[in-house]
């Protein structure tokens, strides 16, 4: 079966449109390599265009997408650890200054957990396995009051992949030098706006003007 051929004309109007236009850029990053402003730890969800939320160039977000922008705590035992990989990967390698858990809404790995599917999928399927990841997350009241159940469930996943960043030595030292921030993010599909965790109050808020 070949390529749909969608996706063959798009490719043709990139290389046309945005490629040649850009040309020295891509060269650019082809011979000096990445320096990405931030990683951001998206969801795989095919709603959630990470570079275009952010209006960003090629090169500029280092992103690493799974099953509900999740992050796994720091776990050394000799597996295999996509996310851990391209975690310490942007964090030593690459020494971003920012790494985002961006969250959405009506995300379909949070909610599938919320309504009980993971306890009718075995656990040592992929999925059963990587959605015990949210096993114990606390849900905020104020969330709940002023979100709902649903929003309040992916902003409490949110929080736990944060929690699990600062598991990490190398990041946990990074933020100790003051050379890597850590952002929670959260996009709505509907309205294309951005939430995001502040630290002081520990809730998630619109994002304010530049």
């Amino acid at each position: 079966m070949p390529l749909p051929r969608t996706l063959l004309e798009g490719h043709i109007r990139f290389r046309r449109d945005e490629h040649a236009k850009n040309r020295g850029r891509y060269l650019q990053l082809a011979e000096l390599g990445q320096s990405p402003t931030a990683m951001v730890i998206a969801c795989c969800d095919a709603r959630v265009d990470v570079s275009a939320i952010f209006d960003a160039e090629a090169g500029a977000l280092f992103i690493m997408r799974n099953v509900a922008n999740l992050v796994p705590p720091y776990e050394p035992e000799g597996k295999y650890h996509g996310t851990s990989a391209a975690v310490e990967y942007a964090a030593t390698a690459l020494k971003v200054p920012h790494i985002i858990v961006l969250g959405h809404s009506h995300c379909g790995g949070v909610n599938a957990y919320r309504r009980g599917v993971r306890d009718k999928v075995p656990e040592q399927g992929f999925i059963g396995r990587w959605l015990t990841l949210l096993d114990g997350v606390t849900l905020v009241e104020s969330d709940i009051f002023a979100y709902g159940d649903e929003l309040a469930f992916e902003f409490a996943a949110v929080r736990s992949s944060l929690a699990n960043l600062h598991t990490f030595p190398f990041i946990k030292k990074r933020m100790e030098e003051g050379l890597l921030a850590l952002h929670g993010l959260h996009f709505d599909l509907g309205s294309g706006e951005l939430l995001s965790l502040e630290q002081d109050t520990g809730r998630f808020a619109a994002l304010p003007e530049p």
